[in-house]
């Protein structure tokens, strides 16, 4: 997935390809900040809520926003905030992670105008055309510095769907291992005895393969593809384990308990849990408690004052764990996710309660808010409220397709029948531990 979206050498978000957007109707899909301006709207009154609900803290407040894909999305919440003079006055900087100098710059266009972007020592940096505010793109969150004199409001949108996941099955035991021969350059050798472990169920890893031939084509996925083309590459069991799949299902015990099912397929994603971690640290500081799953090896420093939070906001399921998910988007079609490497959009469900375990893992000091489904936080965070006050303005004006065009997209991100946005998408919140009092969006209210 890393190589295929993000390879400096033909990579899907990174490839020099002819000015072609990968958003919107002409590109392959479309994002919910692509939709509705209100919902970056309402992600910068949630910062606000938040904000006020920490006590004002005026001075010191970052925000960071990692995969800010064309910077729609910190467009909308930036507009909004400035309307809170007293928050935008307490915010020191802005950081991007982004790895795509297209995308880069597009964002810089955006949000910057014709300010300049000069390199500096952990990625790049220009000013925001709101209040001069200097925004730092960054490579990777761990480009980003953390200080724990500082606030940082978090925000991944559609981000974790597309970090690198490993797949793995459930074997039953093999009557004969233990006396396989292991073929070496200069004779067959024996291997040992069967181990104790050798007679319970194994995991094995899914690796991918090229196909064989198209006559005997077989893949370890279901997709719908666009075409009869059949895909190169193909998700084979690996004959042996695998370093990964001796380590990443012992973290958890949600994977312990299903390796004794054979045939149940798990998806991990190490990198997720290793984002959630960094993002738990910096808002409620080290040391970190003792883990359970992967996380960054950083030590964070300790926090006097716990601050800050991050959202969440991707799609999965709520609370199992996801098998068999990945896929491929090409022009807003299914298809398969092993066609036309660099030039297919790649995405897996993600594991939102292995999320919540690797933040609560990292620090004692934050608590997990949700997931709960994006039509039901939308509502709570009164999208209806500002669809109507802008149709009370464009009803003023006469224009009846306006009015239209705002209703039907809040409708389609508060959707929840069949595969709608509403009920895929969930929202999930890191804040700083505070006796389990809901945020807003989740539960609880503004004092």
């Amino acid at each position: 997935m890393r190589q295929c979206l993000t390879s400096p050498e033909g990579g899907y978000y990174t490839q020099k390809n002819g000015g072609k957007d990968q958003f919107g109707k002409k590109g392959d899909f479309i994002t919910s900040p692509e939709i509705s301006q209100i919902f970056g709207e309402i992600l910068g009154i949630w910062l606000v809520a938040e904000w006020i609900t920490q006590g004002k803290i005026s001075s010191g407040v970052e925000i960071i926003e990692v995969g800010p894909g064309r910077g729609t999305l910190m467009n909308d919440m930036l507009r909004t905030i400035s309307n809170f003079k007293d928050l935008a006055s307490s915010i020191e900087s802005i950081y991007l992670v982004e790895a795509s100098p297209a995308l880069r710059e597009a964002q810089r266009r955006l949000l910057c105008g014709d300010a300049p972007m000069k390199h500096v020592d952990v990625g790049y940096r220009s000013t925001s055309k709101y209040s001069g505010l200097p925004i730092t793109w960054c490579e990777d969150i761990r480009l980003v510095p953390n200080e724990p004199s500082k606030t940082p409001f978090i925000f991944a949108h559609e981000f974790f769907d597309a970090l690198p996941i490993h797949s793995f099955q459930s074997v039953p035991p093999t009557p004969t291992e233990g006396s396989q021969m292991l073929k070496t350059p200069t004779c067959p050798v024996p291997l040992s005895k069967t181990s104790s472990q050798s007679r319970q169920p194994q995991w094995r890893e899914l690796v991918v393969t090229p196909s064989p031939p198209p006559a005997n084509i077989t893949t370890s996925t279901t997709t719908n593809t666009a075409s009869n083309v059949q895909p190169e590459f193909q998700l084979s069991l690996a004959k042996a384990s695998t370093p990964p799949s001796l380590l990443l299902p012992t973290l958890s015990d949600r994977y312990k308990a299903l390796l004794q099912n054979p045939g149940s397929v798990i998806e991990i994603s190490p990198e997720s849990h290793s984002y959630t971690a960094d993002f738990a640290r910096r808002i409620g500081g080290g040391p970190r408690a003792k883990s359970t799953t992967i996380t960054s090896p950083t030590q964070a420093p300790i926090k006097p004052m716990p601050s800050g939070a991050a959202l969440i906001l991707d799609y999965g399921p709520s609370a199992t764990i996801p098998t068999s998910t990945l896929r491929g988007i090409r022009s807003h079609t299914l298809v398969s996710p092993f066609t036309s490497p660099g030039l297919v959009d790649i995405s897996a469900d993600v594991d939102f309660t292995a999320l919540a375990e690797a933040a609560l893992n990292a620090s004692p000091s934050v608590e997990v808010h949700g997931p709960v489904e994006q039509a039901t936080w939308l509502d709570a965070m009164g999208i209806r409220a500002r669809s109507e006050m802008i149709c009370k303005g464009l009803d003023g004006k006469g224009d009846t397709e306006g009015r239209e065009r705002v209703q039907g997209a809040v409708e389609r991100l508060v959707e929840r029948g069949g595969g709608g946005m509403g009920r895929l998408y969930k929202a999930m919140a890191i804040v700083p531990e505070r006796g389990g009092k809901r945020p807003v969006g989740f539960g609880g209210e503004v004092e």
